[in-house]
């Protein structure tokens, strides 16, 4: 098993987290590692996580020059692991990893990857609230019903990680990035504890990239394989449209009426531009994505 652990400047968390993990793991029995990615930290994050892996060979590091994000934290930690189970969790001891047993348990139902879910939360009220928001949002995009997609404990398969790549701020969306490659979700509520050292990495500017990210996982996710039907869509309706008006302006030109003065004759002809460009777009998307050969582009689940 391997224990995928980002951070950014918490080095007061790092030891009590290295003891708690220790801890929860030695019932299991079973080998694991530890992958300690440091996010470019300005404090003795890394001096700390060094004298961990001295001591403990299970434990392993990632140094970054610069603060890059969490997703790229996790792609670079995904990209080592050597386990066949795939734990996340926070570095800030907010996450229990006393609950990793239990997401190993429900992983062994057949899951792919399952979801901690923090039920009581300990955060800010501005935190929590627009984290319920964007849940709320997320879950009705997607369609998948469950309650906490950016928690940071999860528990993966390894062929679920091998499988996606993050980037931007997609690590709030791997639910939904692996449910789009085919793999199973579920979620298990977990315990959450309040912040010990530290102060948070939560801003608004984070909410807002965030949202954009949705849309850009939405857009990926149902249209990445058949942009046509997208753009194709768009600009079918902005053309229909264009050409309803200009008919329109053509049949009271024909009754004697002067379109000099319309503004509308303007707006027909702009919506049938637009929607010729849409199509354009379309057809280039479609050009791009058949001559595009991605050797990850189908999961196999089983062959005999």
């Amino acid at each position: 098993m391997s224990v995928v652990v980002p951070l950014y400047n918490e080095e007061e968390s790092l030891n009590p987290l290295a003891n708690e993990i220790r801890r929860a793991l030695r019932p299991l029995n079973i080998a694991f590692e530890v992958i300690f990615v440091d996010d470019g930290s300005k404090d003795n994050s890394l001096k700390n996580i060094k004298e961990l892996c001295r001591q403990d060979k299970r434990f392993h590091y990632l140094s970054f020059r610069k603060n890059y994000g969490k997703s790229a934290a996790l792609q670079v930690g995904f990209n080592n692991v050597t386990g066949d189970v795939v734990i996340t969790m926070d570095s800030d001891l907010q996450d229990d990893p006393n609950e990793i047993p239990n997401l190993i348990k429900k992983l062994d139902e057949g899951y792919d990857l399952v979801s901690g879910w923090k039920k009581q939360r300990h955060d800010p009220f501005i935190k929590k609230h627009s984290s319920k928001f964007f849940n709320f949002i997320t879950r009705l995009m997607s369609g998948i019903k469950i309650h906490d997609f950016n928690c940071g404990l999860k528990a993966y398969r390894r062929e679920v990680v091998e499988n996606i790549k993050v980037y931007g701020e997609l690590h709030r969306y791997m639910p939904v990035l692996a449910d789009w490659q085919g793999f199973t979700i579920s979620e298990i509520p977990v315990k959450h504890h309040p912040r010990r050292y530290g102060v948070t990495k939560f801003g608004i500017s984070r909410f807002f990239k965030g949202f954009l990210d949705l849309i850009t996982v939405m857009f990926a996710t149902r249209y990445i394989k058949r942009p046509m039907h997208f753009f194709g869509f768009l600009g079918a309706l902005s053309f229909i449209v264009g050409l309803i008006v200009n008919g329109y302006l053509s049949y009271l030109w024909i009754m004697g009426q002067p379109l000099s003065n319309r503004p509308m004759l303007f707006l027909g002809m702009l919506l049938i531009i637009v929607g010729v460009q849409f199509f354009s777009v379309g057809l280039l998307g479609e050009m791009l994505v058949k001559n595009f050969n991605d050797e990850k582009e189908y999961v196999i689940k089983d062959k005999g």
